[in-house]
Order: C-alpha cells, then sequence, then structure tokens
C-alpha cells in the first residue's frame, strides 16, 4: 500500500527521566519503504525510540510529526505478548468490534488470520494458556487484522526457539510484502540481516548510524558499529 502517513520527521526529539536523558537528541527522517530493523546493546534506546515513533512516549524537548496524525493507522506489538482473558478467537475479533466492524465481517476476517497463523484448531481456547510463540502470532494478527500502514515491534522474538522464531519472521515479510511499513527492534543480528532493508544503530540513547542493511551491516561506517557486530561489548 501506499500511506500518505509518511513520512515520519523526528527533529531533536529528546526524552528525560528522572533527569537522565534517555534518548536523543534524535533527529530522523522515516519514509515509505523498510522494514527498517533498529540495533544496538541493551538499554541504547531502541524501545524508547519506537515508542517515541509510535506516540506513546511524551518527549521532553523536539517533535515527532507525521504527514498525517493518524494513530489509527499504527500499531504497536510489545516484547511480551499481550493478550486478553478471552479466547484466541474473541483476541481477534476484539479491534474490529472496537471500531464497529459488522459481525460477519468481523468472523471472516479472524477465521482468516486463524488459518494464516495456525491457530483455527485452538480458536476457543483461552489465550492464556498459549506458549510463548502463539501468544506473540497472536498478537501481531491482532495488530494487523486492522490494515494498519505500520506496524512497530518491540524485540518479537525475545525468548522464542528457532521454530517460532521461523514463523513470525515468515509473517512479518508477507506484511512488509504486502505493503505494511515495518519498524523493528531485535537483538538479533541474524534475524536484522534477514528482514532488514535498512538499519538504525543505536547507543547511549542516540543514533550512531543509519543506512541501507546490505551497506551498513556489510561495511560499517563506524568501530562502535564493527564491534557490535563482532559481539563485543559497546556503550
Amino acid at each position: 500500500m501506499v500511506s500518505n502517513l509518511f513520512p515520519l520527521t523526528m527533529t531533536d526529539c529528546v526524552v528525560r527521566r528522572q533527569g537522565k536523558t534517555v534518548l536523543g537528541p534524535v533527529s530522523l527522517t522515516v519514509d515509505q519503504g523498510g522494514p527498517t530493523i533498529i540495533i544496538g546493546p541493551n538499554g541504547s534506546g531502541k524501545t524508547t525510540l519506537l515508542r517515541v515513533m509510535h506516540g506513546i512516549e511524551r518527549l521532553s524537548a523536539g517533535a515527532a510529526d507525521w504527514a498525517q496524525n493518524d494513530q489509527g493507522r499504527q500499531a504497536y506489538v510489545f516484547q511480551s505478548p499481550i493478550v486478553l482473558r478471552r479466547s484466541v478467537a474473541d483476541n481477534l475479533r476484539y479491534p474490529l468490534q472496537l471500531i464497529g466492524v459488522a459481525k460477519a465481517e468481523i468472523e471472516v476476517a479472524a477465521t482468516a488470520w486463524l488459518d494464516r497463523i495456525g491457530l483455527s484448531d485452538i480458536r476457543n481456547t483461552r489465550a492464556s494458556r498459549l506458549s510463548g510463540g502463539e501468544r506473540q502470532k497472536l498478537a501481531i494478527a491482532r495488530a494487523l487484522i486492522r490494515d494498519p500502514d505500520v506496524l512497530f515491534l518491540d524485540e518479537p522474538c525475545a525468548n522464542l526457539d528457532g521454530h517460532a522464531t521461523r514463523e513470525i519472521e515468515a509473517l512479518l515479510q508477507e506484511t512488509a510484502a504486502a505493503g505494511t511499513r515495518i519498524i523493528m527492534s531485535t537483538h538479533d543480528m541474524g534475524q536484522a540481516r534477514r528482514l532488514a532493508q535498512d538499519v538504525i544503530f543505536m547507543i547511549a540513547g542516540k543514533v550512531h548510524e543509519k543506512g541501507a542493511a546490505s551497506e551498513v551491516l556489510a561495511t560499517p561506517g563506524t568501530p562502535e558499529l564493527q564491534a557490535f557486530l563482532n559481539g563485543d561489548i559497546v556503550t
């Protein structure tokens, strides 16, 4: 899809907590394209940057402006998947019920997504009983069922096994190919190489390097990124 939501323009964005700067200043522009993968050591500001982009993190200074300010066309999936205390199918129905979609349309969409993520056989099971991988697939499907223009994901495969990670990556690749803009953080460099069209590398709350994944990951422009890709400790 071509979205008039973009570009997102971030200008001198700063987030401070308890007198400490945890992000910024960050200035960058996010256009159509992607997937964009945000990498960096723990505590580098990856999650805070995602939250600022999505508009759920309060800025201490600066501005983050979409070309068209419509948060309803965005979706966010947390590292620890949040599921409602209801059935798997009801978790998928809920976002469409909120916006008044007709019941028949909701059932068609929910059934299609249950098939797509391989949870049809347990559609009536309480979502709280799902495995970690199943919960994350459900959380992603629930975010996508409203067909957002952009999907933010905060390390969606953290603590998942290889099989679940492979399934989620396939789902994200399909989603990106269908036109949804994906912006995602990860600690897994193999995953970054498999998914990224472009990369943002963060250190100490700042964007240290960014560019096309084929260039940034193959020929890092700074010693810090080279060290990080080598598995060294970077602060």
